[in-house]
């Protein structure tokens, strides 16, 4: 059972006609109390939301350029220069901003840094793509993993799994008798 806690309306969303995901009710405050609450029907509505943002050729491309730019300015050493700083907050503020646009468009008196808060606390209950966009935006370190990840498969040091995956038929389906076998 999630441990949703209290929801003030107005700090995380109120869900209308135009938002993504099912529509839901919700009142001046929402007291969670099963996993089939008004708030974790909220949050599953906003966490609906991000993944459909998130698989968007827009966002796709965002994230790309982003990543296209500024991947040969970090290394993987323990040390972290001080050129990531800037470059960490310039990911924040565009990747976070565009969400923050999009959700906002669909579901009126959004509040990202509220939904960040909670869903971090209900990391288990969310989708583990969500978890690791939203993980990036208050963790340099995940930002700075996911970009290191990116520099080594420009560079070819990552290897995709995906290229590699063959199916092979183990048995041969014959449609002639089995030979017979004389003594």
């Amino acid at each position: 059972m999630a441990t949703w806690g209290k929801l003030n309306k107005m700090d995380v969303c109120e869900l209308g006609d135009n938002s993504c995901g099912e529509e839901v009710e919700t009142g001046e405050e929402i007291i969670a109390v099963s996993s089939s609450s008004s708030a974790e029907k909220v949050f599953d509505s906003i966490t609906g939301c991000l993944q459909d943002i998130i698989i968007t050729e827009e966002f796709e491309h965002l994230e790309r350029s982003f990543m296209e730019k500024h991947y040969l300015e970090f290394d993987d050493s323990d040390e972290n220069k001080l050129s990531y700083t800037p470059i960490f907050n310039e990911y924040v503020n565009m990747l976070e901003k565009h969400l923050e646009q999009q959700l906002v468009a669909q579901i009126p008196d959004f509040n990202f840094n509220t939904f960040i808060e909670l869903f971090m606390q209900n990391k288990e209950e969310g989708p583990l793509d969500i978890y690791t966009i939203l993980l990036t935006f208050t963790e340099f370190t995940a930002f700075k993993e996911k970009i290191l990840e990116y520099r080594a498969k420009k560079e070819g040091r990552l290897l995709d799994s995906s290229q590699d995956l063959v199916v092979k038929c183990l048995s041969a389906v014959s449609t002639q008798p089995p030979p017979s076998q004389s003594p």
